[in-house]
């Protein structure tokens, strides 16, 4: 008996494709271990990794943006797991989950890696800065605007992963390893 597999299972983009599957937990995992490499830490959250970033938006522009927000949030999840700050739980959905899974969305910018990464980067700071403003400004800085505190804040460390992030991307761009893995 010759067993014959669907369309779903063949397709590079469904949960039901082994490979898919693979793929995230292989992703997710180089992920949480490139951030256990830390250049800088902040002192309420956040850091400046080795990239961590790298194999979010590498796999959404490899599987394209509901793969890679998926993985994105399931990494979210992990990190929490890992260096929990939590003191409410919408700010922990902001912070963690919703934060990494917009990463995901790079996968709309396939041919334009380096947007892809600008935009879902981008995206995870409007996240942090949501829950900074709210919950993190009035604890941390009651004297200054929740604005302003959580703009510098988030951006201090979000902008030199940014800068990492799209060199990388940019790099494996340029010399056609993305394109050969996409």
């Amino acid at each position: 008996m010759k067993t014959t597999y669907t369309s779903e299972f063949k397709n590079p983009t469904s949960f039901r494709n082994p490979k898919v599957l693979a793929e995230i937990a292989i992703f997710t995992a180089l992920a949480t271990a490139l951030s256990t490499i830390v250049i800088y830490v902040m002192p309420q959250g956040g850091s400046i990794t080795l990239a961590s970033m790298v194999p979010i938006l590498w796999l959404s522009l490899r599987r394209g943006p509901l793969v890679g927000v998926v993985t994105g949030a399931i990494y979210g999840v992990v990190q929490f797991m890992l260096l929990p700050y939590a003191i409410d739980p919408i700010q922990v959905l902001l912070d963690y989950p919703l934060a990494f899974a917009v990463l995901g969305l790079a996968g709309f910018f396939q041919k334009w890696p380096v947007v892809g990464t600008a935009v879902g980067i981008g995206l995870r700071f409007v996240m942090h800065f949501l829950a900074g403003a709210i919950y993190w400004a009035p604890i941390y800085a009651p004297g200054i605007d929740p604005i302003i505190y959580s703009s510098v804040y988030n951006g201090s460390y979000l902008l030199p992963e940014l800068a990492v992030s799209g060199f990388i991307l940019f790099l494996l761009q340029k010399t056609k390893v993305l394109k050969a893995y996409l």
